[in-house]
């Protein structure tokens, strides 16, 4: 069985879906819902472990998280939150890959049980809420130099496949400067990234994915070469400035 066997390293972090912290939440349901939930997909001569957080967002919407530690991913978008009573359903995207949860929760608003299911297979998960939601608020980063604040375009080579990416990067009036990371040969999404820059070092953390890129400027300011590291994937990847 397949089910959640894409939910990895470069697959998830190029190809997971646009719509960021967005749900769908029908009048009149309650907040049992809300908070960290921590269980198993169980798969096939194994449990997959997984951690769902779920919380309302500014617009009194329930919004989601995916994590998986033992693929090292945290914070990944649901891209639909439905709650209809005491049932719930939760889609996650990545690429081609669409994964669905469809549980109903507890009497005692303790736990969720039901069917995950990806690529017409699916496979029983449980949940347990063990505290309060934990979605993170975007990182903000000790200010970068004016070179750096801007778009820059790369390519990351992956095999045969080669998958565009887009890094933009800004100071703010507070002192601190924000970035994200997106591919564009994926659904477009915005992930959040940190910064930290040494002179003409610059390193990226992409802890949604445990993730990071480490660059060097060049003397024009115009190119950024390094290596993209995730996991066990090392690989070369130099960013150029976008025309202004």
């Amino acid at each position: 069985m397949r089910l959640f066997t894409r939910l990895h390293l470069l697959a998830v972090l190029l190809l997971i879906s646009a719509h960021f912290l967005m749900g769908q939440t029908p009048a009149g349901t309650t907040d049992q819902f809300a908070g960290h939930w921590e269980g198993t997909v169980q798969i096939p001569n194994m449990e997959l472990k997984i951690e769902i957080d779920l919380a309302k967002n500014s617009k009194g919407e329930f919004a989601g998280t995916f994590g998986s530690p033992p693929q090292n991913l945290k914070g990944l978008p649901l891209s639909t939150v439905a709650i209809d009573g005491r049932s719930v359903r939760l889609i996650l995207k990545a690429g081609s890959e669409v994964s669905t949860f469809a549980g109903v929760l507890s009497a005692d608003g303790k736990s969720i049980a039901g069917d995950a299911s990806q690529g017409g297979q699916s496979a029983p998960f449980n949940l347990t809420r063990t505290g309060e939601a934990k979605i993170a608020a975007a990182p903000k980063s000790p200010p970068i130099s004016k070179e750096l604040e801007g778009t820059w375009n790369g390519t990351l080579e992956v095999g045969e496949k080669k998958m565009r990416l887009v890094i933009a990067m800004a100071n703010h009036p507070d002192g601190t400067a924000t970035g994200t990371i997106i591919s564009l040969d994926g659904s477009g999404m915005e992930i959040p990234i940190a910064m930290t820059q040494k002179a003409a070092n610059l390193t990226i953390d992409i802890s949604a994915v445990g993730a990071s890129y480490v660059g060097v400027l060049n003397a024009a300011g115009t190119e950024l070469a390094g290596t993209w590291t995730q996991g066990k994937i090392v690989l070369p990847l130099t960013f150029q400035r976008a025309a202004k």
